[in-house]
């Protein structure tokens, strides 16, 4: 039987494009090999967000290149967010790969595989969905992007937005729950957009409203957000349903208005913060998490600073901070200087990090002494983790609770996490 390795850097799309791709090769009789050295097809799946993943795939490509030249036989595919439209300048760095695959083009890898493939088959394999591995999964629901931010790839790497029917991303959370898994987080790069380009009038609100009425799944999430999308019915359904989660993950990247129009992001720091006074308004202790990109091209120190204002307005649950670089095909790449110097970068990113640390640490110090309830995830040498409603991990003693809803007694936080022992009985039995 032929084997398989997938190696998978990057986002959670990333992920769960790779379950996909090897349930696949399974349905055509593949196994998956633990063992990446003796796999007949590795395939890397790959992440252009940032320099380092991309590096870490060059790197893992000349150590297949190795494996080769000592004679080993196997073929090597690449896929994910690294593969543009075009692939003749990849080629020339890597003559060793086999074949190059964009995000979900799924037929060269097949035909690497040896399946004779019908184009008019259309997607790989809708019906085919990826093989839980636990009590949480990912579902892609909307692909591509067209927000088109002046420092981002992925527009250009995943396409323009590409909304899944309604009725599939159901079937898809029936499999899952059909096959034990708890909770889904439906994903997209703006996820809100999610049916803007169906003719079926659905929405982000109808997929939460269908899925309530799927046994077996207790807890739906959803990233990640973009404010002008985010509309007051989906919000409101978040509220209103009781299986969504109160958690937020919206980007806001930068606190000053012009800077965010360099970034052409679409909205001002007046519309964003709208947007979280409604989710506040309706929902007065969901969490929040953002992103933050510090050191773009002609970041000022004023600019900088309202970045810095508006966190400590916020007071956000957990925030993502890096460090601006270039990347290659992008606007900024082609039409704006790279000119913070990399000390000052790292000195706003120190700033950022510490505000997150002092933030966060204020917010779970709120738990210490209560009980939440935790969806747990996995345990190891007698401890159990698992997440609440809004995203904080919980760390307590037990075993064999993993799928199950608990409730939690906090009596430590971090800035990063809750610990804790079981309170009392399961909230929810297993279905």
């Amino acid at each position: 039987m032929p084997t398989y390795h997938i190696w998978t850097l990057g986002c959670q799309m990333n992920v769960a494009d790779s379950l996909k791709l090897a349930s696949g090769l399974d349905r055509i009789g593949w196994s998956e090999s633990p063992d990446e050295g003796s796999a007949d097809l590795f395939v890397i799946n790959t992440c252009s967000v940032r320099q380092h993943a991309e590096d870490r795939a060059y790197g893992r490509l000349h150590q297949l290149r190795q494996q080769r030249q000592r004679g080993e036989q196997f073929q090597i595919a690449v896929m994910g967010c690294m593969v543009g439209p075009k692939t003749d300048d990849l080629q020339r760095r890597f003559p060793w790969v086999d074949v190059w695959a964009r995000p979900q083009e799924y037929d060269p890898i097949l035909t690497a595989a040896g399946v004779a493939r019908d184009a008019s088959e259309g997607e790989f394999w809708t019906e085919t969905y990826g093989r839980p591995s636990g009590p949480t999964a990912y579902v892609p629901v909307v692909h591509g992007c067209d927000k088109f931010c002046t420092y981002c790839i992925v527009p250009l790497r995943r396409g323009r937005e590409r909304s899944r029917p309604a009725a599939e991303v159901l079937d898809e959370v029936r499999y899952l729950a059909a096959h034990g898994v708890r909770e889904v987080t439906l994903l997209g790069q703006t996820v809100e957009a999610y049916g803007h380009d169906l003719d079926e009038g659905a929405d982000l609100a109808t997929l939460f409203e269908g899925i309530e009425a799927i046994d077996g799944i207790v807890r739906t999430r959803f990233l990640t957000s973009y404010p002008k999308d985010m509309t007051d019915r989906i919000i409101d359904a978040v509220a209103d349903l009781p299986k969504v989660c109160e958690h937020f993950n919206i980007p806001v990247q930068s606190g000053d208005d012009a800077m965010l129009e360099r970034m052409r992001r679409g909205y001002t720091v007046a519309e964003y913060e709208e947007r979280v006074e409604y989710i506040r308004k309706r929902m007065p202790h969901a969490s929040l998490a953002t992103d933050i990109i510090v050191g773009c091209p002609s970041e000022t120190d004023e600019e900088f600073a309202n970045t810095v204002a508006l966190l400590e307005r916020i007071q956000f649950d957990v925030i993502h901070v890096a460090a601006y670089s270039p990347r290659p095909g992008t606007f900024a790449y082609r039409k704006q200087v790279d000119d913070v110097p990399r000390e000052v970068k790292r000195e706003r990113l120190h700033v950022i990090e510490e505000l997150h640390a002092r933030s966060s640490s204020a917010i779970n110090r709120q738990a210490l002494g209560r009980q939440v309830e935790v969806l747990v995830e996995r345990e190891q040498d007698g401890r159990s983790t698992g997440r609440t409603r809004g995203g904080q991990l919980v760390h307590f003693a037990g075993t064999g609770l993993v799928g199950q809803l608990v409730d939690v007694a906090v009596d430590e936080v971090t800035a990063w996490s809750l610990h804790g022992r079981l309170a009392g009985d399961l909230t929810l039995a297993v279905v």
